[in-house]
C-alpha cells in the first residue's frame, strides 16, 4: 500500500528514496549503491543484478527465497519493468 502510494506520488517527478529494503527501490529508474559513504555502483535493478556486485549479493541474500513473489506484489509493471 505504501509502495503504491510512493510510486503514484513520484510519477513524472524526480525523487530520492533511501531504503534498506531493496524491494522498495526495485522499480527505480536509477539505484545508487553506497558502501562506507562512497558510491560503488549505479544503474537500474536489472543492470545491477547483471554485474553481480554488492547490490546483487545483498538482493540475493535477502530475496533468494522470495523469487516466487509476483512483480505485481513488488509494485512492478511486468511488461515495462517499471514501477506501477
Amino acid at each position: 500500500l505504501i509502495q503504491k502510494a510512493l510510486i503514484k506520488l513520484l510519477e513524472g517527478r524526480t525523487g530520492l528514496v533511501i531504503a534498506h529494503r531493496l524491494a522498495t527501490i526495485r522499480g527505480a529508474d536509477r539505484i545508487i549503491v553506497l558502501q562506507n559513504g562512497e558510491i560503488v555502483e549505479s544503474g537500474n535493478h536489472e543492470q545491477l543484478m547483471k554485474t553481480k556486485g554488492l547490490y546483487a549479493r545483498l538482493y540475493n541474500m535477502n530475496y533468494a527465497s522470495f523469487d516466487d513473489i509476483s512483480d505485481e506484489e513488488m509494485g512492478m509493471d511486468a511488461a515495462a519493468g517499471k514501477a506501477t
